[in-house]
């Protein structure tokens, strides 16, 4: 393969100015849009070597045939025109996202004589003004009820709304109380346009306000003894309360913000969008994104605003990122333009905001796992991974047996493995082995090491379980007996699955060959860049981020890297018990209090006999005993 691109553009042909670039395939369809404050400088990355290259990198650059660019005003114009291009080519190596649901909004028609307040998924009804979204439909009407209890506007459909207006009688809702717009012949069309005004002012964050305002008249009619109407306002006030209730003060209570908060790998992301008015939080919006090529995190905030806002009407004062993008400063003018007002963007660091930021990336993590584990658990997706990876290993079957191994330690010491199952895609749990390494020099012999004993069950003769030769014989003399089986270990995988790169995937294949396995296929997983090793192979396979067969893997891999980090765990756990518990006189509880005292078994091997003495229920002779015994450790 050339190191080199043949479009490759001349030195010094293109230019500093800030602009948009294109890379297109041999057909000229668009494959990335991106932009950049000065053109030579960003474009230059994208025909160093081929072998500096980050893999999906160099897959998008060699897949393109062409690259031009637009050379634009200011870094502003470049963000504008990066988003239409976007949105008007739909490049597959740009960020893909992906709604986890269509989420229901509260829309408010402004743009009719009469506004009504409605539940929809539609986000293109002209005029209207949107709340949400909210995370089920119920939710959204149980916010209305409340709502047009305070603020009593139209509910009824149109054609209600139309007929009511030409006879003169009242709409069916409005007979039942459930309509306040003019069609229920209680207020005129400028009274009920009030009234919507007050409703999405409210919605929109101005609470204190409504409240005290009701509140006022409350108590100003109550002295008047006009006791009905002070009932009246009671209600109203109750009403409003109770939607406050629904969401609690997060933030300060003239706060207007929209928080993101994000949890990404190497191939996808996942987004929660807070969206906070009047300090309270008013919607909750998910997304996952598929990444094509290599992006970093302030790219990727970019993206995520950019997606958000470009078509938005309701463009907060303030948005709070956790990582600030590189052309923040272009993006709020970009926003500001959008608002009519100053837009800041920020990184929440301490207080409320980072409070807030954890809560909404915890979401995002559990959000990025469901992704992905939704991704393998279903049959079809199951099969077309095992089809897929059938294919691009080369193999002569389907891979229904996977085993995957991890090597862990803790700074070359309690080296431990782990070994997890997968059959027709779906974990075998009963089947996980753990090993510990007694000796080792590095990973390699480790993974070594563990796959010659794991190998070794393969050559051992089948024994008959004792219970099973039971079973054969009651069943010779008629009597049925029930048997529990046990899983068999001997059983081969049709595929070893190996946490690293090519060392790793080296090691493991002189396994096989030692151990007489040719016949098993074995391959490797690098995490930084998800690139698949096959033994003897100078290039890895990689895999499309839209695979089957690359979640599954992921899977795999990570589940290996949690079970091995478990075994541990518990391992060093007995390791410094059976530490303490040489000590004459310590037992179990004492150790126990002492570990909770000093923290570890470090700070207690440091700490002198009278530190030690301080310790409840530890006397001067077990001190001096337990100091003694550490310090020869």
């Amino acid at each position: 393969m050339a190191d080199t691109l043949h479009y490759k553009p001349r030195a010094g042909e293109i230019p500093t100015n800030p602009g948009v670039y294109r890379f297109r395939d041999a057909d000229g369809r668009v494959l990335y849009v991106g932009k950049a404050k000065n053109l030579r400088q960003r474009l230059s990355n994208y025909f160093a070597p081929l072998r500096t290259l980050h893999e999906r990198t160099r897959r998008m650059v060699t897949t393109a045939s062409s690259v031009e660019w637009t050379v634009v005003p200011t870094d502003v114009d470049s963000l504008q025109l990066e988003y239409m291009w976007i949105k008007e080519f739909d490049p597959p190596f740009n960020v893909r996202y992906k709604d986890d649901k269509s989420y229901p909004f509260m829309a408010v028609t402004l743009g009719d004589e009469a506004p009504r307040v409605i539940v929809t998924r539609n986000r293109k009804i002209p005029g209207a003004r949107y709340f949400g979204p909210y995370p089920k439909v119920w939710a959204v009407h149980e916010t209305i009820d409340l709502m047009v209890k305070a603020f009593p506007i139209r509910t009824c459909s149109d054609s209600s709304y139309k007929r009511a207006m030409q006879t003169g009688r009242p709409c069916f809702p409005g007979q039942i109380g459930k309509c306040g717009g003019p069609c229920s012949m209680t207020v005129t069309i400028e009274e009920h346009r009030a009234m919507v005004d007050d409703f999405v002012a409210f919605m929109a964050g101005g609470d204190e306000r409504f409240t005290r305002e009701l509140t006022r008249r409350m108590l100003a009619a109550s002295a008047a003894m006009d006791y009905e109407a002070a009932a009246k306002y009671r209600d109203k006030l109750s009403a409003i309360e109770a939607v406050l209730g629904k969401s609690a003060l997060v933030l300060a209570s003239d706060e207007d913000a929209d928080l993101f908060g994000i949890a990404e790998d190497e191939l996808a992301a996942a987004v929660q969008h807070f969206v906070i008015r009047g300090g309270r939080v008013r919607g909750v919006r998910a997304m996952t994104i598929e990444k094509e090529i290599d992006i970093s995190s302030a790219d990727l905030v970019d993206q995520v605003l950019q997606r958000a806002y470009g078509d938005a009407q309701d463009v907060p004062r303030r948005i709070i990122v956790p990582t600030m993008p590189d052309d923040a400063a272009e993006l709020e003018v970009w926003l500001r333009e959008r608002r009519g007002k100053k837009v800041e963007i920020a990184v929440a660091q301490r207080g409320q905001r980072a409070d807030l930021m954890r809560t909404a990336t915890l979401n995002a993590q559990q959000a990025l796992i469901r992704y992905k584990t939704r991704r393998t658990s279903d049959y079809v997706a199951r099969t077309q991974a095992l089809t897929d990876l059938q294919e691009a290993l080369g193999m002569t079957e389907a891979p229904l047996r996977i085993e995957c191994f991890d090597i862990s330690h803790l700074s070359g010491t309690n080296v431990v493995a782990s070994m997890v199952v997968f059959e027709d895609g779906l974990p075998r749990k009963d089947q996980y082995r753990s090993f510990n390494i007694p000796e080792t020099t590095d990973d390699t012999d480790s993974m070594y090491q563990v796959l010659r004993r794991r190998l070794a069950y393969l050559d051992r003769p089948e024994e008959q379980d004792p219970q099973e030769q039971a079973a054969e014989d009651a069943l010779a003399e008629g009597v049925v007996a029930e048997v529990k089986r046990k899983p068999r270990f001997a059983y081969p995988p049709q595929l070893l699955l190996v946490d690293g790169g090519q060392p790793q995937v080296e090691a493991a294949a002189r396994a096989l060959r030692d151990a007489g396995h040719s016949e098993i296929a074995v391959c490797g997983i690098a995490k930084r860049l998800e690139e698949i090793w096959l033994p003897g192979e100078d290039f890895p396979v990689i895999l499309p981020r839209t695979s089957e067969s690359l979640y599954l893997l992921q899977r795999l891999r990570d589940e290996a890297h949690r079970f091995a980090i478990t075994h541990q765990r518990k391992r060093r756990k007995g390791d410094i018990s059976t530490v303490l518990a040489e000590v004459p006189g310590l037992g179990a509880s004492r150790i126990k209090v002492l570990l909770k005292h000093f923290g570890s078994v470090t700070a207690l091997k440091s700490a002198a006999p009278a530190e030690i003495e301080e310790v409840q229920g530890i006397g001067p002779v077990l001190a001096r005993n337990i100091h003694s015994h550490l310090s020869t450790r």
